[in-house]
């Protein structure tokens, strides 16, 4: 399924509950930060491999920032593709391999 036909399901969901009345961008970012939280719950207090036996709850919580992130990006008419390309472009620049591949490798040395 493309990122259109996504967008398109999760619009038709809200639009069904008229729920679009209710995500204006502020409580868009707050319920991203929320579920962003709700993520990060399933690791406290347990070792990375611990969480990552909840499979089922990391799709859940994953599913659910992703939704509010395409609901705000939707709202503020940005194409997701179109800003996860620009943000790549500029990481390319910031973060360039010849720079950061060496302090990696560096790393998984010591």
């Amino acid at each position: 399924m493309s990122m259109k036909q996504t967008m398109a399901k999760i619009n038709d969901f809200r639009e069904e509950r008229n729920w679009r009345q209710f995500h204006n961008e502020k409580d868009l970012a707050l319920s991203i930060s929320l579920e962003a939280s709700e993520l990060l719950e399933i690791y406290q207090w347990r070792s990375a491999e611990e969480g990552n036996q909840d499979v089922e709850h990391l799709k859940e919580e994953i599913a659910d920032v992703l939704i509010y992130s395409y609901m705000m990006a939707d709202n503020l008419g940005f194409d997701i593709d179109e800003i996860i390309e620009e943000k790549l472009v500029k990481n390319a620049v910031k973060y360039p391999v010849e720079k950061c591949l060496a302090r990696s490798q560096e790393k998984s040395i010591k």
